[in-house]
């Protein structure tokens, strides 16, 4: 298997470009979002991380198939 590094670094800076939009966008909301999640049981965190990676896994499936 051969590692393309230059494309995992450039995932990785746009996996934090979007983690870091909503601090940049609701800084002020942010402290009180993250306390709410932190009182949410685990059930409802492991469903909205399974919708988040079958998402990313869509958007992947989708890039891919542009073949450009």
């Amino acid at each position: 298997m051969n590692i393309n590094w230059s494309l995992l670094i450039i995932a990785t800076g746009l996996a934090l470009v979007f983690e870091g939009i909503p601090y940049f966008l609701m800084a002020e909301r942010m402290p009180k979002l993250l306390l709410r999640l932190a009182t949410q049981p685990p059930r409802f965190l492991r469903f909205i991380g399974l919708a988040a990676i079958i998402l990313g896994l869509l958007v992947i499936s989708f890039g891919r198939s542009l073949n450009l």
